[in-house]
This record gives structure tokens, C-alpha cells and sequence, in this order.
């Protein structure tokens, strides 16, 4: 399978994780580390600086490599710098299951204008194309209510509430079930071999 570099959108570059964005990496989780603490695990300190970074890139170098990870910057068109937001899939399962995990996370200085939903657009029409899967799932704490909008107004569908599922802001938290499906892939198509 092809691997891109980059997915563009009408407003940004996603560019695709490597080493070299090690700098840009950490400096979006020094600036968003506090404020999503209370959606995401717990983070080690070296979220947070080049080298943990760089070998944290190059770790998913390698899964994507694998085929078992896809994994995602956004810069806005012209600013090379600064990443303002990051998605992935991850657990990319082939055969019966043929399924992802999707994450995701944005600046919020960039919340509300529709970037992350851009974003997703681009990272979701590659999932069901280029990588062929047939369902991606996400996970959502029942109180992040921007996160469970963007992804009912993505098209996923609510399957269910996981008690306990995650530890996060010193507890185990409840997270929203839901998933997307490949919108042209028939019920009766057999997964690819």
C-alpha cells in the first residue's frame, strides 16, 4: 500500500507523522497539555519535549509501516511551524474486522471552526479508500459534548456506553461507544484477503 505524506483540505495540511515534526509535536502538547487533561489519559513529561517526541514519531513510523496505524498533523495552509491539531487511527485490524480506532485533538485556540471536521473528512475518506477499512470507531467521554457533535455530524452512529473504560483526570471514566462504516461497502462484501 501507497504511503502519503500528506492529505491537503480547502483550509490545512495534514501532514503525516515522521521524526522531522518532532519539534512541532511537542510544541502542541506543551500548549494543550493542561487543557485537555480532563479528556485524554494521564501523559508522560517526554509528551512534551523534542527527543520524547522524535522517538514517539518514529515509533508510529513504524506502525504505519506495519499497516496497523495512520497517523495525522494539521498545519493551516502556509504555516509549516505550528501544528495546531493532530488525529490517528490506531489498532488498524485486516480481515473479519477490518477496523480502526480513531483519536484525535486540536488546539483550542481552533475549536469552533470547523478544522477538525475538515480534518476528519480528509483522514476518513483515506480510511475507507487508500486503507480500505470498513469501520472506524471512536470513543467519547459522555460530557465532552464538542467531540460527540463533530463526530454525529461525521456521520457516526452511538453504539453503546463502555463503564469504566479509560483513566482519566484521576478516575475511571464511562466513554460513548461510536463508529462509522464505510458508506459503499455493501453487507454482504467480504473483506479483502
Amino acid at each position: 500500500m501507497t504511503q502519503l505524506t500528506h492529505l491537503d483540505t480547502e483550509r490545512l495540511v495534514l501532514r503525516a507523522s515522521d521524526p522531522a515534526l518532532a519539534s512541532a509535536a511537542a510544541a502542541f502538547y506543551r500548549r494543550t497539555r493542561a487543557a485537555h487533561a480532563r479528556w485524554n489519559p494521564p501523559q508522560a513529561d517526554a509528551m512534551c519535549t523534542v527527543d520524547g517526541q522524535r522517538e514517539r514519531l518514529a515509533q508510529t513510523a513504524q506502525a504505519v509501516a506495519a499497516g496497523v496505524s495512520a497517523g495525522w498533523w494539521l498545519f493551516l495552509r502556509g504555516d509549516d511551524g505550528t501544528a495546531i491539531g493532530q488525529t490517528h487511527l490506531s489498532q488498524i485490524a485486516r480481515g473479519v474486522f477490518c477496523n480502526a480506532m480513531l483519536g484525535y485533538a486540536i488546539d483550542p485556540a481552533h475549536e469552533g471552526r470547523g478544522l477538525m471536521r475538515e480534518a476528519l473528512q480528509a483522514v476518513l475518506a483515506d480510511a475507507f479508500g487508500r486503507l480500505g477499512l470498513h469501520r472506524v470507531q471512536a470513543n467519547v467521554l459522555p460530557e465532552n459534548t464538542r467531540s460527540l457533535a463533530l463526530l454525529d455530524r461525521l456521520g457516526f452512529e452511538r453504539e453503546g456506553l463502555a463503564r469504566e473504560y479509560l483513566f482519566i483526570d484521576g478516575a475511571w471514566r464511562d466513554h460513548v461507544l461510536t463508529a462509522l462504516r464505510a458508506p459503499d461497502w455493501p453487507a454482504n462484501r467480504a473483506p479483502p484477503t
